[in-house]
């Protein structure tokens, strides 16, 4: 397998229920943006990944990166910082204040938020409220990743993690982790009621 390491830039198809994506990364040694596709459950414009998978030739899309394995860092540089930010991941955040906020922190931004999300308050415009707000989202966002991460540990792929996700929510490590059982019951039930509603 090759590797590819990118900024999203723009998501061009996501399917909810599969979690296939077709998305356009920034990629260092590649004049224009790279299409990627394959299962990719939770990316956002702005997410930095690491993805391992394979050059492949579409007739009509042309060159892709067919997407195997893939896990999102956190971006680096400031450009990749502000992306992050500005991409409505986190909410409270949008393109103005992400460039606030990484004026003021440069490359420290993201530790801020993680450790001291109370110094955003240095931030001019932004008050207690919206701060709330954004720790609020970080939480959440770290829970969804950290939960997407635990299964993969245990081969479960990210289509059927995301389904588990939107079943199960936060509660999706310790319902796996005590009866991994209830899945083939739980989320079998559910892929057959939307078959059954479809019809």
């Amino acid at each position: 397998m090759e590797s590819l390491r990118g900024v999203v830039e723009r998501i061009t198809y996501a399917n909810e229920d599969t979690g296939y994506s077709v998305i356009k990364v920034k990629s260092k040694g590649f004049m224009d943006l790279v299409t990627v596709v394959g299962s990719m459950a939770s990316v956002n414009v702005g997410s930095v990944l690491y993805m391992k998978g394979f050059w492949t030739h579409n007739a009509k899309y042309g060159r892709q990166f067919e997407v195997r394995e893939w896990e999102e860092t956190l971006p680096a540089s400031i450009y990749g910082i502000e992306k992050y930010l500005s991409s409505g991941l986190i909410k409270g955040i949008g393109p103005v204040y992400a460039k606030k906020i990484v004026n003021l922190f440069k490359e420290q931004t993201l530790e801020v938020i993680e450790e001291t999300p109370d110094r955003i308050l240095e931030v001019p415009g932004i008050g207690k409220k919206r701060v709330e707000m954004i720790k609020k989202a970080w939480q959440d966002q770290k829970e969804i990743k950290n939960i997407m991460i635990f299964l993969q540990s245990y081969g479960v792929s990210t289509s059927f993690g995301s389904r588990i996700y939107k079943y199960y929510g936060n509660e999706s490590i310790d319902i796996v982790r005590e009866n991994p059982y209830q899945l083939a019951d739980d989320i079998y039930a559910l892929v057959l009621n939307r078959r059954w509603v479809s019809q």
